[in-house]
């Protein structure tokens, strides 16, 4: 069973990596989703293409995201700093992962870290004996969240979208 302490985590650098390698080449693209459960405090910029899930729907919108998302190579969870909202929801999101698709849908064990912790080879897990096969997923989580990406990244309009440094400039 996933933990905090077993979830895997990724870098904004291996994130950056994979996404601009998507932007160059999309039909090579790795299958991913990224999940932002920021709240309000999701004012000021948001990794491009991430969709926001705040915290306090994620509860009710969970059923919804394991189906939409199921044919995903990776999920990646994140929030302000990723230290209690991010990894909750990945361990939330997993769980409920394995009640609507059974075992089968269970994190697969972590790789290697950084850029290695985002890619799967795409395997489908073999068939339960409550249906067919389930699509094998990697939950993640960016490590320093939204915070520590926007340090490296914030400015960078490849990768991030709505950012306003004025409200980053005093720290968090």
């Amino acid at each position: 069973m996933a933990t905090i302490g077993t979830l895997e985590r990724v870098t904004a650098a291996s994130l950056s990596k994979i996404l601009l390698a998507a932007q160059e080449a999309p039909a090579a693209a790795p299958n991913i989703a990224i999940i932002d459960v920021r709240d309000d405090d999701y004012i000021g910029g948001h990794i491009k293409g991430s969709r926001n899930v705040p915290s306090r729907t994620l509860d009710y919108m969970l059923p919804t995201l394991v189906r939409q998302l199921q044919d995903k190579d990776t999920v990646v969870f994140h929030c302000a700093l990723s230290q209690q909202r991010g990894p909750s929801a990945a361990l939330r999101y997993i769980r409920e992962r394995e009640r609507l698709l059974g075992a089968a849908a269970s994190n697969p064990p972590a790789g290697a870290a950084g850029e290695e912790s985002t890619k799967t080879d795409g395997a489908a897990a073999g068939p339960s004996e409550s249906g067919p096969a389930v699509k094998e997923q990697k939950v993640v989580v960016l490590d320093r969240g939204f915070v520590g990406w926007q340090e490296q990244f914030g400015t960078d309009e490849r990768l991030t979208e709505g950012y306003r440094k004025e409200l980053w400039e005093d720290g968090y």
